[in-house]
């Protein structure tokens, strides 16, 4: 009966109906409901018939992955008109009583109720045979085979949608590994040239330069010294995505308060006519990578200098409080807004930006995962009058990487 075993094309078919755990039910429902000894779901097409499920009580002999020549089937003409076909008696039946398919596969009860997709699609029938009569051209029989049929095929089109959700999932995971590889490439390559630009302008700020000269020179070194943060940044986020993380060192060559100092005055030359008001306050003792924590400053306090109120100073502080080393960076300027306020802390989130103080975004998300690094915390505070930042760190508890 059986005439491929070729099933390549037809396995997912087979896999997916086994999945739906009601179909084994369905089946012996049908046999228990009609009377009749083999049901079966099959996947047709115009030049195949396959068993994906079936219940055989009467040793038909068509197992899981059996096949029909399709043209001997029934099923074949219901893939053509799509309406159900219910046979009581084939010996009595005018329509069917000569057909060549109950003689052939010895016959007497029928019934095939097409399954179709959400699309539109065939996928085939839910059928059941005997070769005793049986009454099963009613109103209630092929009403439970119609709602059975479309159990099945919501299941199924539920399977595809996954299975189409779960494809483009993959792409897009890999697209975004390839994205993140990218950046990370391109921010390693960028910073050599952007350390012999920062090298160069520093040596000809000691030179005895023009005032136009100055004036350009200075601006290179701003350029360059915005530009070398975005690279750190850019590297620490693709470093994070890719699984490395923030990486900490606890070997450090200077002070905290030396770290910190070294920002401002670096910031501080790159805006000449910023007001910087900063405090540090702390004892020399806090477990940290201080070049991270240099770096968050930096961010901070850089963003404190785009968007706060240019009149107005900039007030830093530091302090010891309940075993926690303590920084904040404080700006006048216009309240951060609810909205933005949820995303401030998320990668390329950037809120309202003004022309000029375009950047990636990555600032605030790098200064949230170097608190988070360091087993801190990173809040933000926002009224009508000011913008204040604030880290929290443990000062004797030993950092752990996140």
């Amino acid at each position: 009966m059986a005439v491929s075993t070729d099933l390549s094309n037809f396995q997912a078919d087979i896999d997916n109906i086994n999945q739906i755990p009601a179909v084994a039910n369905i089946l012996e429902v049908i046999c228990s409901a009609t009377g009749m000894g083999f049901a079966a779901v099959a996947r047709v097409t115009p030049d195949r018939w396959i068993a994906c499920a079936v219940n055989d009580k009467i040793d038909f002999g068509l197992a899981v992955g059996g096949e029909l020549v399709v043209e001997t089937t029934i099923c074949h003409e219901i893939r053509e008109h799509r309406k159900v076909v219910a046979i009581d008696h084939v010996a009595e039946d005018p329509i069917y009583k000569d057909h060549p398919t109950p003689a052939m596969y010895g016959l007497q009860s029928y019934i095939s109720i097409p399954i179709s997709l959400k699309n539109g699609e065939l996928f085939g029938t839910l059928c059941a045979i005997d070769p005793k009569p049986a009454f099963v051209n009613n109103e209630k029989t092929i009403k439970m085979f119609s709602l059975f049929a479309e159990l099945i095929a919501f299941h199924l089109d539920t399977l595809q949608q996954l299975s189409r959700t779960e494809l483009k999932l993959k792409q897009e995971q890999k697209n975004t590994e390839l994205r993140e590889q990218f950046i990370a490439m391109l921010g390693h390559d960028l910073r050599n040239p952007v350390h012999a630009i920062s090298n160069s302008v520093q040596l000809l700020l000691r030179s005895d330069l023009t005032e136009r000269q100055l004036r350009l020179s200075t601006i290179i070194q701003d350029a360059s010294y915005r530009t070398r943060g975005l690279i750190d940044n850019i590297l620490d986020f693709a470093s994070g995505r890719l699984g490395g993380g923030i990486k900490l060192s606890f070997d450090n060559d200077h002070s905290l308060e030396t770290a910190l100092q070294q920002v401002v005055t670096e910031l501080q030359m790159a805006y000449p006519n910023a007001i910087i008001e900063a405090k540090f306050a702390h004892e020399a003792d806090t477990k940290a990578d201080y070049k991270r924590i240099a770096q968050l400053f930096s961010n901070l306090l850089g963003n404190a200098l785009t968007h706060g109120n240019a009149q107005e100073p900039i007030v830093v502080n530091t302090k010891d409080e309940n075993g926690y080393f303590n920084l904040w960076v404080e700006n006048s300027g216009t309240k951060i807004s609810e909205e933005a306020l949820i995303h401030l802390f998320k990668p390329f989130s950037r809120g309202k930006i003004h022309k000029g103080n375009e950047g990636l975004g990555l600032g605030l998300f790098i200064a949230k995962e170097i608190a988070n690094a360091h087993n801190g915390f990173l809040e933000v505070y926002s009224d009508d009058s000011k913008t204040s930042f604030t880290l929290r760190i443990p000062r004797s508890h030993t950092p752990i990487a996140s």
